[in-house]
């Protein structure tokens, strides 16, 4: 039996990353995308969920702050099914019998 979570236990890493570390840090979005070589945008769309988190952007977290990158990403993954499960009633998809 699988174990199924709320969906309000799958936060968008972006938020986690704003809070747990950019911030107790005292970084701003401007500092941090410096840090991390990537533009302000970039760093500004993740921080503020409006972007999902690339691989390549956890291993830079992960370098800069030592965050674990896989399990950035499983948090990543766990928020898009969360999202996905949300309208998982409008998926029309017939049974393929084996």
């Amino acid at each position: 039996m699988a174990i199924k979570l709320h969906s309000s236990f799958a936060v968008h890493p972006g938020a986690w990353l704003k809070t747990e570390i950019v911030e107790p840090d005292g970084l701003n979005v401007t500092v941090a995308a410096d840090k991390l070589g990537v533009m302000r945008q970039a760093m500004s769309n993740l921080l503020n969920g409006h972007t999902g988190l690339s691989a390549e952007m956890a291993i830079r977290f992960e370098k800069a702050f030592g965050a674990r990158a896989d399990t950035m990403l499983r948090m990543q993954a766990a928020h898009d099914l969360a999202r996905a499960r949300a309208h998982e009633k409008d998926l029309k998809v017939g049974r393929v019998a084996a």
